[in-house]
Parts: structure tokens; C-alpha cells; sequence
């Protein structure tokens, strides 16, 4: 895929989100931090379909489910097929194209652990070093205060209501990932074990 089809691409998969953006009123203003926090906090389960954009400049897009706490599956749609599992305080990354076990690490390694903790405070000392708001969107740029060498994430949201479209993810190299979201579908029910690491792996065959 060539540098410029994938600009073509992203700007396409951009385009929603921007006239989301601009159809909100004008001088809005940025949400508080408290009602970010009881909104993420009340966000129990949700599914939606994602685009995804590597720092590489690469695409891939799937299907998202959140189970708070702790708890998250990244499905990705061919030709990745890979799956990315978060649950009992590991993250586990299966990789569609190779025959090893997973790979893994602790959640807490991860600033996505930083909104699927169990009791989300935003306006924990020194959590959040960026609180703002543009072209009708708020952002917030968080961090672990114990571990900001882990790296930090900025939420996107708009207003009315509160909703969470897209975050970045900026690991403790400097690279970024974005996720871009599409409609949340909140409230369903899901098993635990579709979150269980170690039940994918039997399932796919134990170590490999």
C-alpha cells in the first residue's frame, strides 16, 4: 500500500468524524473532567467497529468490545485476522500470521488501562496534563502519575450527549496509534470468556 493511497484512505476514514466535529454548536465548552470521569466510569460494556492508525501510517480496522474492568477484545477484520485479548491485568496480542504463542504484557503497561480501570478519576494529581478543547471537540491527554515513562493517551469526546469518538495512544517510544470509533453500542451483556487469554490460546491450539 503506497504513502499516498494510505493518506487517501485515512482522510476518508476521517471524514465522519470531522463533520461530527463541525455540526456541534459553536464555542463549545470543554467537558469537565468530573463528568468525563463519571461518563467513562458508566461505560460498563461497549462494542463498536474501529479504524485503527499505525505509526507506521498503515490501516487496519475490526471490531471493539469493552467489559469494564479490565477488560477489552480487538478483532481485527482480514486480511489482519489478528486478535489483541486484555483481561486479569495482562494484555495479550495474537498474531494471525505467526505460529508462536502470544504475545503479552502487564496492563498497567498500557495507558488503555488508565480508562478500563475499575473507578476512573481524571482529576487524580498529576493523571491528566491536557485539558482542552477544539473545533467542538474535548480532548484530554492522560498519563499514569506513578509511570508516565509508560506513555499517555488523548480521549477524544463531543457533547450532548458526552460520547467517546477516538483516542491516541503514545507509547513509551513516541510512537502513536489511533483509534477511530464508530457508534457505541452500550449495555449488552458479554462472557468473561471472551476476554480469557488463556482459553484463546487452548482454543487455538495451546502454545503452538
Amino acid at each position: 500500500m503506497t504513502y499516498i493511497y494510505r493518506m487517501k484512505k485515512l482522510r476518508t476514514l476521517l471524514a465522519p468524524l470531522a463533520l461530527i466535529l463541525l455540526a456541534a454548536p459553536a464555542l463549545a465548552e470543554k467537558i469537565p473532567l468530573k463528568d468525563l470521569s463519571a461518563y467513562l466510569n458508566s461505560l460498563t460494556t461497549a462494542e463498536t467497529q474501529f479504524t485503527q492508525v499505525n505509526a507506521d501510517g498503515s490501516i487496519a480496522t475490526g471490531k471493539l468490545i469493552i467489559k469494564r474492568p479490565g477488560r477489552v477484545r480487538f478483532e481485527y477484520a482480514p486480511p489482519d485476522k489478528s486478535l489483541v485479548l486484555a483481561s486479569s491485568g495482562n494484555v495479550a496480542i495474537f498474531d494471525a500470521k505467526s505460529n508462536q504463542a502470544p504475545e503479552q504484557y502487564p496492563l498497567t503497561r498500557t495507558p488503555l488501562n488508565l480508562i478500563l480501570a475499575a473507578n476512573v478519576d481524571l482529576s487524580r494529581a498529576k493523571m491528566v496534563v491536557a485539558h482542552t478543547e477544539s473545533k467542538n471537540a474535548t480532548q484530554v491527554v492522560a498519563q499514569d502519575p506513578q509511570h508516565p515513562e509508560y506513555g499517555q493517551i488523548a480521549l477524544v469526546f463531543t457533547a450532548k450527549p458526552t460520547t467517546l469518538r477516538q483516542w491516541v495512544i503514545t507509547d513509551d517510544l513516541g510512537q502513536q496509534t489511533t483509534v477511530i470509533l464508530g457508534d457505541l453500542k452500550t449495555g449488552a451483556n458479554y462472557s468473561a470468556t471472551m476476554f480469557n487469554i488463556t482459553d484463546e490460546v487452548e482454543r487455538r491450539g495451546g502454545s503452538r
